[in-house]
């Protein structure tokens, strides 16, 4: 969400599921453990003395437990239909992305959906491209595959809602193999870094590189 907002998208959506009241606790407390607070006893009355600088909406929204990723994209539906363009991600990755250059490109096409690509290993799945950055095949983790894979930063139209059918909706399954099949889904190459945090590895090394002052993602040139 910090990179989002370092590009100035600052009104947020939570898809929330397993352990939604953390996530929960964590934004509804945010103000409370981040600021300086006085407390008068006497009259009850609680005063911020300082708090951080974020001028974000979040909404938390229920959508949930079993609920696999495109089931939970159709749950914002109500949220986000009239809204026009949006862009999506997961929580589980980090990236050094320019996001206003992805939703220049997404613009540019004017197509239904914009997935960002990224070169990590093999044992991801893989997307295959045309002449004009159309996407021609989109396959999730077949080990024999190697690069460009989905880095899980998206840019969507309101359409992309039409694809989506069920609680059961696998956003990476039938939705974007349609989209790639009817030439609306095209691909944002991002070169930089981008990073999952799949396994207590990839935690470590994410962590050694924020204790290091490394974090490419935290580092970014917003103009």
């Amino acid at each position: 969400m910090q990179i989002y907002a370092r590009f100035h998208f600052r009104d947020f959506a939570l898809a929330l599921g397993y352990k939604s009241e953390i996530i929960k606790n964590h934004f509804m407390n945010y103000l409370a453990l981040t600021s300086d607070v006085q407390l008068d006893f006497a009259t009850g009355k609680c005063e911020y003395l300082s708090k951080p600088d974020l001028d974000w909406k979040v909404d938390l929204i229920e959508t949930g437990l079993n609920t696999m990723t495109g089931g939970r994209l159709r749950r914002l539906e109500k949220l986000l239909r009239g809204q026009g363009t949006f862009m999506l991600t997961y929580g589980d990755g980090l990236a050094n992305i320019e996001l206003d250059q992805v939703l220049k490109f997404h613009r540019s096409h004017g197509k239904i959906a914009t997935v960002t690509a990224v070169r990590p290993s093999a044992r991801f799945g893989a997307m295959g491209f045309s002449e004009g950055n159309f996407v021609t095949s989109f396959r999730e983790k077949h080990q024999t595959d190697e690069g460009w894979i989905n880095g899980g930063f998206f840019v969507f139209e309101p359409e992309i809602f039409d694809y989506l059918d069920a609680d059961t909706t696998v956003l990476e399954g039938s939705p974007l193999e349609r989209l790639a099949e009817e030439k609306q889904l095209l691909g944002y190459r991002h070169n930089g870094f981008w990073q999952c945090m799949d396994t207590p590895r990839d935690r470590q090394y994410l962590e050694d590189l924020w204790q290091r002052g490394e974090a490419p993602w935290s580092t970014l040139n917003v103009g």
